[in-house]
């Protein structure tokens, strides 16, 4: 844990880029190197935990550091809670991408000082590079630079694409039964009233996010299996904490 709070405190453009290129190689080398190792270590039944990237090109995964506020940025939280309900490639893309942002945090928290022209110098020479997504999901090599043009094209369809792509069926709160308009308000909660969260408890309301899982078809408080709709979006098949758990002990 000591670990993921070290900083270098570069102070010039060159130090900041270099200091992103050893974080940035770091997550390369978690997610297409050591992946076996990356994906043996984010256990879902762990704690929140985050993927780290080091100066000297090192990768950690770890929990959250305590200090408030922590001395640099913070990576996504929680990535190991998606790592069962999801493709492996969809999980690993979606990990690239926080790490693409984070990246970008920790170099601008450093450069927040720099004046307009070095700013703009850091972010064009990070934008020659292919992003952690990039080289994740096959679009780009290491090795490979692209003009920013292209990158930005590149960019632009990779999200057309995904956001053409089917949505898992249990990203969707339970939806009630098609009803008539004269219905009555307290009708329709009377056929909800058996409704409950599978972690809680608590009765079913239509303004909470909701998610069944795909094993058992219980429902779940989104905020209660700690996941968010976004995150729903790229889950296939959602496993309630409960079903993980058997299939472990199988």
């Amino acid at each position: 844990m000591e670990r993921a709070s070290v900083s270098t405190n570069p102070r010039t453009v060159e130090e900041v880029f270099k200091d992103y290129k050893g974080r940035r190689a770091g997550m390369l080398k978690a997610l297409t190197a050591d992946v076996e190792e990356f994906y043996q270590q984010c256990d879902p039944e762990k704690e929140n935990l985050c993927l780290y990237g080091f100066p000297d090109e090192a990768w950690e995964v770890n929990l959250p550091a305590e200090e408030v506020p922590p001395e640099l940025p913070e990576p996504a939280l929680g990535i190991n809670f998606a790592r069962d309900g999801m493709l492996r490639k969809d999980w690993l893309s979606l990990v690239a991408v926080h790490s693409d942002a984070w990246l970008l945090a920790v170099s601008f928290y450093y450069g927040a000082r720099f004046d307009k022209n070095e700013r703009k110098r850091l972010f064009n020479m990070i934008n020659e590079l292919p992003t952690v997504f990039d080289v994740v999901t096959g679009k780009k090599s290491v090795k490979e630079k692209t003009s920013n043009n292209n990158s930005g094209s590149n960019k632009t369809k990779a999200a057309g694409k995904r956001a053409a792509e089917p949505q898992a069926k249990m990203s969707r709160p339970p939806p009630p039964p098609a009803k008539e308009e004269e219905d009555t308000v307290e009708e329709d909660e009377d056929e909800h009233g058996d409704t409950y969260c599978g972690s809680c408890g608590g009765n079913y309301t239509a303004d909470e996010f909701w998610i069944g899982c795909d094993i058992c078809e219980k429902w779940y408080h989104g905020k209660c299996v700690k996941i968010t709709p976004a995150r729903a979006e790229h889950i296939k098949q959602y496993k309630c904490p409960s079903c993980s758990n058997k299939r472990a002990r199988m």
